[in-house]
């Protein structure tokens, strides 16, 4: 499997310069492309295949920058078209702008152009960079490529991706009675209920950041637009936002870290998050929890480990069945808070539905 370790970098000025070509060749090199693509298409009916060297010649600001930059953007545009015509749904690669695309590109590891030591980075073209290692990195870690990227904040970063060895699968050297599941139901309050009966208590970052964050936008809107003192407030704004988002990351991996340490298989719903925000007006909670990049983070935490994430299928009915006698409801709105069951079962809603996940997990797993 691949694992990703993202650590902060500080290039000085030239440096700096260099990273900010780097970008706008990027986007200028994936915006040709497409173009020309477009053009071929519609004059000859055929594929156009392009490259970045074909470029080169007639922009020669391109030998400025990382060929494996370039050479990657290839792939990423090769990437869109090919996702695009396996579900056409998902959309037509669009061109990418100058002021709201992300600015970040990616080079390769190749015959060692790039090293991690113990305060830099040697990358291709800006050799050594300052680099902030908070954490440890094994040594049979295998380095493949470096993303960087530069936050709206003005933070640089380098995201190291790493070849890993999955561990041996732990999960199926235990019986099915040893085996330690967990079933995890996804709730508005508090994020998710366990089927130990625990509540994971998420706070609400964005709605305690909210009355600041309109504080700093009403500033926003009253600066003219390009100024200094726009561009001032706008990082303020991004700095509101990036705390926000620090803070629920901090949350999901000490949550995700501790469950995957505990136990050796966890059952979660696969739910569709996105479809969920659009509907019953629960846009704004649904996205402050972050429930699906808590999945994400537990999914990967527990392969590392040689543990079972089992997803269960959004359609079973976990919340409508009983969790002691089997028994199926016919409805089941979200104005009953408490199961109650002609058997005498009387729980929370959302304790009795992460049971029955977690039942279906080792029906699954025993499968």
């Amino acid at each position: 499997m691949n694992r990703a370790y993202k650590f902060r970098i500080y290039p000085n000025a030239a440096q700096q310069e260099l990273l900010e070509k780097t970008f706008g060749c990027c986007r200028f090199i994936y915006n040709k492309m497409l173009e020309d693509k477009i053009h071929e298409y519609q004059e000859h009916g055929k594929m156009k295949r392009t490259t970045p060297a074909m470029y080169k010649k007639e922009f020669p600001f391109l030998k400025e920058v990382d060929s494996l930059a370039l050479a990657n953007v290839q792939l990423h545009l090769e990437k869109a078209y090919k996702a695009f015509f396996q579900n056409p749904k998902i959309g037509f690669p669009k061109f990418k702008s100058k002021h709201t695309s992300r600015r970040s590109y990616t080079t390769n590891c190749v015959n060692g152009n790039i090293r991690i030591m113990e305060r830099n980075l040697r990358l291709p073209k800006l050799k050594d960079v300052k680099i902030i290692l908070h954490r440890n990195i094994p040594e049979n870690y295998r380095l493949k490529s470096v993303t960087i990227s530069k936050e709206p904040t003005g933070k640089y970063y380098a995201s190291l991706l790493f070849d890993v060895s999955v561990c041996e699968n732990q999960a199926a050297k235990k019986t099915t009675e040893e085996l330690k599941v967990l079933g995890i139901d996804f709730a508005m309050h508090g994020m998710a209920v366990l089927s130990n009966g625990e509540c994971c208590e998420y706070p609400g970052y964005y709605k305690q950041a909210q009355e600041k964050l309109a504080k700093e936008q009403r500033r926003l809107s009253r600066c003219q637009k390009g100024s200094a003192n726009y561009n001032k407030q706008k990082k303020k704004v991004a700095l509101c936002h990036e705390k926000v988002k620090n803070q629920r990351k901090d949350f999901h991996h000490k949550l995700s870290h501790r469950i995957a340490e505990e136990y050796d298989a966890v059952a979660v719903e696969n739910l569709n998050m996105k479809g969920l925000s659009q509907s019953l007006h629960l846009g704004k909670g649904v996205m402050d929890n972050g429930y699906g990049m808590f999945r994400t983070m537990l999914e990967y935490k527990l392969e590392e480990r040689g543990k079972a994430y089992v997803q269960i299928n959004r359609f079973f009915p976990s919340t409508k069945t009983c969790s002691v006698c089997g028994k199926i409801k016919g409805s089941m709105p979200l104005s009953e808070r408490t199961y109650i069951c002609s058997c005498g079962n009387v729980m929370d809603r959302d304790v009795n539905a992460a049971i029955n996940l977690r039942e279906e997990a080792k029906r699954l797993l025993c499968a």
